[in-house]
């Protein structure tokens, strides 16, 4: 494999003294070239020396994801290419820790001091910082006939009131983890959720795994995306088409969270320490081999492949989640994409950055690095991503057509009530009294 640490290269020449509404149109047209170009460079060394001592100073915040190496290695290399803007990384936790990502942004954003000027962002967080007037509407840096490159449903999802308040990063999605090797004593892989309890339950009895189904049950904001998948594959609904009440406790939804439950306490296929555990602590038994199939994110292909990580190996299967008859698959739409602050007093550098980030090279980098799928459609068909991350390439209707939790400026109260509403039906199996409950909690946020 390439190198990917080391400093990235491009075609493009360095261009004299430009102005501000030329270098705009320059950082649009270049965003795949910007990873060696100095930009607004003298042609002196004397200049060269000068303009390396006054780079703009900016900052960039982002929850840690896991990979072969890290997004302050990201920062690092964009620092080393260029000579105008210096960038500080501002390490958040990881995204398995949602609410502490969330949190920490919040209060440095809710300052409007300027701090960070570029920041990531989980897609569910674009709607209520663009309402609050913490992101800097981008479209007069990258107007309609930029924007092509992106997958438009991602372009939508950054879209809020009409503005452009985010720029497309990576995607992630929910998938269906399967043992290979396993499965071909028990059957196919399942298309529907009773077919994969009942797989789950065979390979169980017959000694060959330990665990049937792993999931993620923790109340975090990953139980709202599982919630959200099996809920979405019967048909089912959080909340009604207008946004402005909530269908959790309809027929869809109430089936859904009662299957979830019934993993636990009925076919007994997954743990009870699920309740407990979020992406990493249900990842690691697969990964281990003691368990058949698995419900997780795309991050967790690459450990599987890594021999000095994973006992599994060549064994791992990747799928479209199961259904529900008459349903269809739904995989949760996660990922982060990048905002700027509203604040900032360095805007410009602030693009410079947010251009290079999203850049066909970066994205690239991301993932090969990171297994995180790029939001341009052009690199799904990269014959470097195709052989060191095939499941990438496979799935690509998965990522594109994934699921978006409920879209509303409101929804770092709604997914607080579906964590906590959800938890307790999962527990108490009282299924149909907790979800009339939490709609009536939900509708009294978003109504």
């Amino acid at each position: 494999m390439t190198d990917m640490k080391k400093r990235p290269t491009a075609d493009a020449k360095p261009v004299g003294h430009v102005t501000i509404a030329d270098r705009r149109q320059f950082l649009i047209g270049s965003a795949g070239l910007l990873g060696a170009a100095a930009l607004g460079a003298g042609t002196s060394l004397g200049m060269g020396r000068a303009r390396a001592q006054s780079r703009a100073e900016i900052s960039f915040a982002s929850a840690a994801f896991f990979g072969k190496e890290t997004f302050g290695d990201l920062i690092k290399a964009f620092n080393e290419s260029q000579d105008r803007v210096l960038v500080k990384n501002i390490e958040l936790p990881p995204p398995s820790s949602s609410t502490e990502v969330y949190q920490g942004l919040v209060q440095q954003l809710a300052r409007r001091n300027g701090t960070p000027d570029v920041f990531s962002q989980d897609v569910i967080w674009i709607a209520g910082f663009a309402a609050a007037g913490w992101a800097l509407p981008l479209d007069e840096y990258f107007p309609a006939d930029k924007r092509s490159a992106y997958f438009t449903g991602t372009l939508d999802a950054c879209t809020y009131g009409g503005k452009l308040t985010a720029l497309p990063w990576f995607m992630d999605s929910g998938m269906f983890y399967y043992r290979k090797d396993v499965l071909e004593k028990h059957g196919k892989v399942p298309e529907t959720w009773a077919d994969m309890a009942t797989i789950a339950a065979a390979a169980q009895k017959a000694g060959d795994i330990d665990f049937g189904y792993l999931w993620q049950g923790k109340q975090a904001e990953v139980l709202v995306c599982d919630a959200v998948e099996i809920i979405t594959s019967n048909n089912g609904a959080i909340l009604a088409p207008d946004g402005k009440s909530s269908l959790i406790n309809q027929k869809g939804a109430v089936e859904a969270i009662q299957f979830l439950h019934d993993t636990i306490a009925t076919t007994k296929i997954s743990p009870q320490d699920v309740l407990s555990w979020d992406e990493e602590p249900s990842r690691q038994p697969f990964t281990s081999g003691k368990a058949m199939f698995m419900r997780n994110w795309s991050y967790v292909y690459p450990i599987a492949q890594d021999a000095k990580a994973s006992q599994v190996v060549d064994k791992v299967g990747v799928a479209p989640l199961p259904s529900f008859p008459g349903g269809k698959s739904s995989a949760c739409l996660g990922g982060y994409q990048l905002g700027v602050n509203a604040n900032s007093k360095q805007r410009e550098a602030a693009i410079e950055l947010l251009t290079w980030l999203s850049s066909t090279e970066t994205q690239h980098r991301i993932a090969l690095n990171f297994g995180l799928a790029p939001t341009r459609p052009a690199l799904f068909q990269d014959e470097q991503i195709k052989k060191e991350q095939p499941f990438m390439a496979s799935l690509e209707n998965v990522f594109t057509g994934a699921t978006a939790r409920p879209k509303t400026p409101q929804y770092a109260k709604v997914t607080l009530a579906l964590q906590s509403g959800i938890s307790k039906a999962l527990v108490s199996g009282n299924v149909q009294a907790e979800m009339d409950a939490l709609a009536d909690q939900i509708t009294k946020i978003v109504a």
